[in-house]
């Protein structure tokens, strides 16, 4: 899901992104770049910046990885109906758009029948959304569903219409309502919000576990598995099925009066503790400010940079600030964190920021490590009363991987990639020597990006910053949108202001299939707002695909997502100029927003992200990804924002020979925090003899040519997996980083040239990877996409490792075979 990129390879997501826990066998989620809870099963972090029914199951964040520098409707006017569920919108036409809805109108206060979050929409009212409304809101809502779940116990049979069809309008309201809330604390948030919604999230706990156990609904489903029916249903209903009764068992169906006691209290717990550490890494990052008044001491910093820092100090009540005179204000927000990094010639600058950086929240009141500590030895406890060794396989349950093939995976391409981070690191020591820099035989963790950014620049003539006028935020998304349009035949067209929105900077876009039809909707939130967004990038789920919740009962309702970023924000009278990363951002959020509009899938539980194994899940998002470095692609975006002058040739060629730029030392990285993850799963003992540093400390020296500082704690940052939803799972990056490398090779065999190889190509993936959601296994869906199982080899190419050692076989299984490749450790730079 990053899907939390640099955040980024990239979150969540991101997204990113939600999958409800107890329904979706998979993901409903925000994804990331790198997938934030609504139900919480991870949404999809993008976002960086979205799992199981336990409770985190509405939305996931998809945060987006951590790979970088950095980590991380057409509508018609909202109208009322009998239906207590979100309206199918299938039938609006972009043309018919109108101004806010009747629901944002509502008058704001405490009054049940006016509460915007009870209201019957189409379009949820952003706009008017305030903390009161949660607490009288989510109740009410909560008192409606319970009642509707009594019925269903009561009435239920092992039929589609006696079963699913009421179970998926539960979830769905409830998925829906408080999705509205938790993505407005991602985007918004207040101490008051804050406050509401950690009163009411034990009662949202409450309920999913009263759903997710419910004997009757699992005895149902059980006699649908047993049925003589059984092989008539599709696909697609035989694995909601199959997941419902995986998904109920491992929400402890089966335990006794006890046990499912005590699981409950540590689903309740590890909810609050999820949500404590999200908000302490949020506080502890906003809570850095270096207030700088002498411009030689960030030296170095580009105008962006600079524009951006006097932004913040004026932000901060330094009124007279200005990009030239100052003053400026660092903070650790990843566009000023990473300017820092790559261009501050201050060495204890660089060495501040950083430190500052690797050590949030780990002290005083916003200290998480007892946080991970108590959430660690829960998630084991959690695993014992399931009859798991330990809580990596509830968490591979319902994956595509097992803990064996996983850490397999990670450790070839550990090996793969180890000599050449070795190289890089190396090579940065030899050319800041040749530079004259008194640190370069003791290049530390604050040298890496500022030399490797002069030795980029060296190398391949590129300097970001000055790449960044060929990158406006109105050309990036021009272009983006031509693409889809080129691979999958639709449009998409602006529609801001025509529904309410969060904040004035998000835009709304209406997407239409190759006949004028809209299919889906969603949000774009681009900007950096530190002072009360989350960082990283992930893609959210708004409401799915649905056929049950259809408005008109004949047209399935259309899905809508939203994206969110970091990006940096306009300035002055410049437009948002992005850099080549936030580029490749904006592209694996919209694979993942993708998959989730483009699904054909009208089963509400497996449509688009939902029911979707979470390793196969970042798929779509690193597939697009891959389009940043294809030339017309790129071309179309890269125009110079004032003068409207391409890209250079000469540039675009160097971009393209720069794509594997310190890769190993990249991918090691990814390695290292999945290694990690999993380390933290399967083998830590909590109150052990080693520490969770301890054990980072261990990790690292396997995975990272230069260990971590003594002090570092990034770990009590590491909000996917204590927060986010990749809990035992972060290696899924690199696991769908081997079908999404693989899937593009299908373009690359068609010819990247050929337009109509390429539109037949899209055409394809579109029907099978975005089209099928979770309906059809992930690997049955790829092999019917690219005509076989997948293959590392188009990875391993893309990363500059490549094959020359005919005696080191490299084997991945990710399907029902082996899937060898010869490589060798050695780099292949492409040109």
């Amino acid at each position: 899901m990053r899907i939390i990129r640099h955040l980024p390879k990239r979150v969540l997501f991101k997204t990113i992104f939600v999958i409800i826990n107890m329904l979706m066998a998979s993901t409903s989620f925000s994804l990331s770049r790198s997938v934030h809870p609504i139900l919480k099963r991870p949404p999809f972090s993008s976002s960086p910046d979205c799992p199981r029914f336990a409770p985190k199951v509405l939305l996931k964040s998809h945060h987006c990885p951590l790979w970088s520098s950095s980590f991380s409707f057409c509508l018609q006017t909202f109208h009322r109906s009998t239906s207590p569920y979100l309206s199918s919108s299938s039938f609006f036409s972009c043309s018919s758009l109108s101004s806010p809805s009747t629901a944002s109108s509502v008058p704001v206060d405490d009054d049940i029948e006016s509460n915007p979050l009870l209201q019957d929409f189409d379009f949820p009212p952003f706009d008017v959304v305030e903390a009161k409304h949660v607490r009288p809101g989510i109740r009410a809502l909560l008192k409606k569903l319970e009642g509707d779940l009594d019925e269903l116990e009561k009435t239920v049979e092992p039929s589609w219409p006696k079963l699913v069809e009421p179970l998926e309008k539960i979830v769905d309201r409830l998925y829906v309502v408080w999705g509205v809330v938790n993505h407005l604390k991602a985007v918004k948030d207040t101490a008051e919000l804050r406050a509401a919604i950690e009163e009411v999230q034990p009662e949202i706990v409450k309920f999913q576990l009263r759903l997710g156990q419910s004997k009757p609904i699992y005895n149902a489903f059980k006699a649908i598995k047993e049925s003589p029916d059984w092989q008539l249903l599709s696909e697609a209903r035989k694995r909601i099925v199959d997941a419902q009764i995986k998904e109920a068992v491992l929400n402890g169906v089966s335990l006794e009066d006890d046990k499912r006691e005590q699981f409950n209290k540590i689903q309740q717990e590890l909810e609050r503790l999820s949500q404590k550490f999200s908000e302490n890494v949020l506080d502890a990052t906003k809570k850095f400010e270096k207030l700088i008044t002498d411009k030689n001491e960030i030296d170095g910093l580009p105008a962006t940079a600079l524009g951006l820092a006097a932004q913040s100090a004026v932000s901060k009540g330094h009124e007279n600030a200005t990009a030239e005179n100052g003053p400026w204000m660092i903070t650790l927000d990843a566009p000023s964190f990473i300017s820092v990094m790559q261009h501050a010639r201050n060495r204890a600058l660089r060495e501040e920021v950083y430190r500052a950086y690797v050590t949030r929240a780990s002290s005083g009141d916003l200290d998480n490590t007892p946080i991970i500590n108590q959430i660690l030895k829960l998630r084991l406890e959690k695993a014992k009363l399931l009859n798991y060794n330990n809580y990596a396989e509830v968490s591979m349950a319902t994956k595509m991987a097992t803990v064996d093939k996983a850490e397999e995976l990670l450790e070839k391409l550990r090996s793969a990639s180890w000599n050449a981070a070795v190289q890089d690191v190396e090579d940065l020591k030899s050319y800041s020597k040749s530079q004259g820099a008194p640190e370069a035989d003791n290049l530390s963790h604050w040298d890496m990006g500022f030399w490797s950014e002069r030795l980029r620049e060296s190398k391949y003539d590129i300097n970001e910053e000055e790449l960044r006028p060929y990158f406006s935020f109105a050309k990036v998304m021009d272009g983006l949108f031509n693409l889809a349009k080129i691979l999958f035949g639709i449009d998409i067209e602006p529609a801001d202001g025509l529904v309410p929105v969060w904040n004035k900077d998000v835009r709304f876009y209406c997407v239409k299939d190759s006949s004028g039809s809209p299919i889906a909707y969603f949000y774009f939130d681009p900007y950096s707002r530190p002072s009360e967004k989350r960082g990283g990038a992930w893609m959210g789920e708004v409401v799915s695909r649905s056929r049950i919740l259809s408005r008109n009962g004949t047209t399935s309702r259309l899905p809508i997502a939203h994206m969110v970023c970091n990006q940096t924000p306009p300035f002055g009278d410049k437009p948002s100029l992005m850099t080549f990363r936030e580029v490749e951002t904006v592209f694996h959020e919209f694979g993942h927003a993708l998959q989730h509009m483009l699904t054909k899938q009208d089963e509400g539980l497996v449509a688009g992200i939902r029911g979707i194994e979470w390793d196969a899940v970042e798929l779509p998002s690193q597939f697009m990804e891959n389009w940043c470095y294809h030339r017309d692609t790129l071309m179309s975006i890269a125009k110079h924002y004032e003068t409207g002058e391409s890209l250079p040739e000469e540039v675009y060629l160097k971009l393209l020979a720069a794509r594997t730029f310190r890769s190993g030392s990249l991918s090691l990285r990814q390695i290292k925090f999945a290694s990690l993850d999993l380390e933290l799963h399967t083998k830590y003992i909590p109150d052990g003899s080693e520490s969770v540093y301890d054990v980072d400390q261990r990790v690292s020296r396997k995975t990272q040519v230069i260990p971590p500082l003594p002090e570092d704690r990034f770990l009590c940052a590491f909000n996917h997996i204590f927060a986010g939803g990749y809990a035992a799972g972060y290696y899924s990056y690199k696991w769908a980083e081997v079908l999404s490398a693989d899937a593009f090779s299908a373009f690359e065999d068609a010819g990247l040239e050929d337009n109509k190889a390429v539109k037949e190509t899209g055409h394809k993936f579109r029907e099978t990877i975005l089209a099928l959601g979770g309906g059809k296994a992930p690997l049955e869906v790829f092999v019917e996409f690219r005509g076989r199982e997948p293959s590392p080899e188009a990875l391993l190419r893309h990363n500059g490792v490549y094959q020359r050692d005919m005696e080191s076989k490299f084997y991945i299984h990710l399907g029902s075979s082996y899937t060898p490749f010869l490589c060798s450790t050695q780099p292949l730079k492409l040109g």
